[in-house]
């Protein structure tokens, strides 16, 4: 019994049989077979260990075991066509493409819960730099077992351990075995559109299209997408935009009188707080508040914050909100707008706007001009200055910079020089980058404690936090001194999460949960929205609202008419806000129910509903769905048919012309000199020429140490 057992448990007896198995019958096809199953094993045990796919029921389950087996037969069949070596070598090539795919995916997943698109790879010139770290940050060395299997049969077929088919197959076997591949992937489809009718053409969610079809058939998924979006452009027509304007007019709100206008002429700083979500505000760590600066200003007396505020990102992330923010579209289903439209398309963004309104438009950043396209998206939206990392000089010592540019501190330090010489009013927009994944920090500047998750990724988040909390805290004691608090309105907003759902049972920790569902993950999506301005009425507003609707409620309160705009968002401050918060998804949020990764919830109470028991909730989500489903389209095709270039007949505005805007250093600091005599409004010039900087105090040991 014992040699039985020794025998039956012997893995080179195993792979003796095996290999004569594969030896003696059609060597390719073995090889061919073997292939897929490994193409098919890793990709499958991946969906589970490192995708969030929402696999429900048996249909999807027995979807999720058969979408990765049509391209995995219909890609490794190549080698089919093919004899002697280089059938095996291609094998193993279409095995290695698959895996790369996977690999790539494994680890944009993990940041970003979502899937590669053609159009971030197709953006990598505009945001690769600094992206290195990041990437260090994110890989598992498990990741690298998905080209396990590649290096074993490389290794086999060096060492000659398996026999080479020197004559092949019969071409027509070859052509069957790939046109069983096809009739699989029609197979999965036809299975998929019973589950989920209009997969393909209503669906916002790349994690449906991968969980129904397969990452490999996403691909072309994505292509098909990325094809329509660069026709867009050719097909559209006058009459499309009109049926849009049809759209937004019919969902317009009225101003509320009590907020209309209360600002009007002063200057507006708008602070881009990276990555910050709203859970952050009076969360503590061992009893010390990481943001205590926000948190009192959050809850002045004279700030709005909404505690009920989503970011409603997608690919583009950062670019998205910014896209929003300034323009009150939505970004793309794929790719970044500001990257692939921001040179090209006519915008009426907020800097145009209130440049013909007599203000003067300045955007600050402390790393590249590239990054993002904002080098040339930032012309399109009519800034007058960009100060990216060419404008400071302390951006040029590596240890000043982290990550994505330099550090907050000697940032706003730094953009204080240009503020006070900007002629009011002004618009100015302040992008912070330290709290940036992957939240890494060098020792000098932690003066708080890490959370104890065990995740490393989340862990040294409050930290980094918490210097972007101090930083604003040195701003605005400069802005008391230098006198431009009490006549500037600040808006504050966090751009998107920065601990991505990939990281549940730290999330739950955080959170003082034992577990976390959809509905909490839905809740993490909120990030900080804050208006403050001195004669302000404000308070805590429970008002649901998103990125979207930024644009709309900022103009209204400084009393500029936004009747005839081409904007999704709605004025929060209106009594008759619809309160519909859609994520780029298709899901949505309102005061009464959420839908999310497919479920729904009672918003208030997070209660799981079914909705084929529940008529009201039914009724509730097909107008909700119908809306959510339309705005998006819709602000998809301004973006993509650059509709907004037919908007010819408004007499509030006209289209900016991109020539007159150079943001190279010396143009640019000619012209802000030269306006300190045509218009003396600055800080500086009302000042007669001194300088407020000495009023600017840092704690930043990299400036206080020189």
């Amino acid at each position: 019994m014992k040699a039985r057992l020794k025998k039956l448990f012997n893995p080179r007896l195993w792979w003796d049989k095996t290999k004569q198995t594969m030896d003696t019958s059609a060597p390719i096809v073995w090889f061919f077979v073997l292939n897929v199953v490994l193409v098919w094993l890793k990709t499958y045990v991946n969906y589970w260990l490192n995708f969030n796919l929402g696999v429900e029921g048996a249909i999807q389950q027995f979807l999720l075991v058969l979408n990765p087996l049509p391209s995995a037969i219909i890609l490794l069949s190549l080698a089919l066509y093919f004899r002697g070596a280089l059938s095996y070598w291609i094998a193993i090539l279409m095995n290695l493409i698959q895996s790369l795919w996977l690999f790539s995916n494994i680890l944009y997943y993990r940041e970003f819960s979502d899937f590669l698109s053609i159009g971030i790879i197709g953006s990598g010139s505009s945001t690769s730099n600094n992206l290195g770290k990041s990437i260090v940050a994110i890989i598992h060395w498990s990741d690298f077992l998905v080209f396990l299997d590649i290096i074993i049969l490389i290794l086999l077929l060096v060492f000659k351990q398996l026999k080479i088919d020197k004559k092949g197959i019969q071409k027509k076997y070859a052509i069957l075995t790939t046109l069983l591949g096809v009739v699989l992937m029609f197979v999965d489809y036809g299975i998929a559109s019973v589950d989920r009718s209009g997969l393909l053409t209503r669906s916002f969610d790349n994690n449906y299209i991968v969980k129904y079809l397969g990452l490999n058939e996403y691909v072309v998924f994505n292509a098909f997408q990325t094809y329509n979006q660069n026709n867009s452009r050719k097909q559209a027509k006058p009459a499309d935009l009109q049926k849009i304007k049809s759209f937004i007019a019919a969902n317009q709100t009225p101003a509320n009188v009590d907020y209309y206008g209360t600002e009007k002429g002063k200057n507006v700083f708008v602070i881009h707080l990276e990555s910050f979500q709203q859970f952050l505000i009076d969360y503590k760590v061992d009893g010390q508040e990481v943001t205590p600066n926000l948190n009192q200003f959050y809850h002045d007396q004279n700030t709005l914050s909404f505690d009920n505020f989503y970011n409603q990102v997608g690919q583009g992330k950062t670019s998205d909100a910014e896209m929003m923010q300034e323009n009150s579209l939505f970004g793309l289903s794929t790719g970044s707008a500001m990257v692939k439209y921001g040179a090209s398309n006519t915008f009426e963004a907020m800097p145009a706007i209130l440049d013909q309104q007599g203000y003067t438009t300045a955007a600050f950043h402390g790393d590249v001009s590239t990054f993002w396209n904002r080098n040339n998206t930032y012309k399109s939206f009519g800034y007058d200055y960009f100060f990216s990392k060419d404008y400071f000089p302390n951006a040029n010592k590596a240890s000043n910079n982290v990550g994505y540019g330099l550090k907050d501190k000697i940032f706003l330090k730094d953009s204080a020089q240009y503020i006070e010489q900007l002629p009011q009013p002004f618009y100015a927009k302040l992008i912070t980058v330290t709290n940036h994944y992957p939240y890494d920090l060098d020792k000098q500047n932690i003066d708080f404690p890490a959370t104890k998750t065990g995740d490393n990724t989340v862990d040294g988040y409050v930290q980094t936090a918490h210097y972007l909390d101090e930083s604003f805290g040195e701003l605005m004691n400069y802005l008391k001194q230098a006198g431009l608090y009490d006549n500037s309105v600040f808006v504050l907003y966090g751009d998107h999460y920065g601990i991505s759902e990939n990281h549940q049972p730290a999330i739950a920790q955080l959170l003082g949960k034992d577990n976390v569902d959809n509905y909490d993950l839905a809740q993490f999506q909120k990030v900080p929205f804050m208006i403050h301005a001195s004669n302000l009425q404000g308070g805590i507003d429970h008002t649901y609202g998103g990125e979207i609707d930024m644009m709309p409620t900022l103009l209204r309160l400084l009393g500029v008419p936004t009747e005839g705009m081409t904007m999704f968002g709605h004025d929060l401050l209106s009594t008759k806000d619809p309160q519909v918060v859609v994520f780029r998804d298709g899901d949505w949020v309102t005061p009464k129910y959420m839908k999310y990764r497919n479920q729904y919830y009672d918003t208030a109470t997070g209660n799981k509903l079914d909705i084929d028991n529940d008529p009201d909730l039914k009724a509730a989500a097909k107008t909700n769905q119908e809306y959510a489903d339309k705005a998006l389209l819709y602000s998809d095709k301004v973006i993509t048919g650059d509709l907004l270039r037919f908007d010819t007949n408004r007499s509030d505005f006209h289209a900016i012309n991109k020539k007159d805007f150079n943001y190279q250093r010396t143009e640019a600091l000619k012209k802000l000199k030269q306006s300190q005599q045509s218009s003396p409004s600055s800080v500086l010039a009302k000042n007669g020429g001194h300088s407020t900087l000495g009023d600017y105090t840092t704690s930043a040991p990299e400036l206080n140490n020189q």
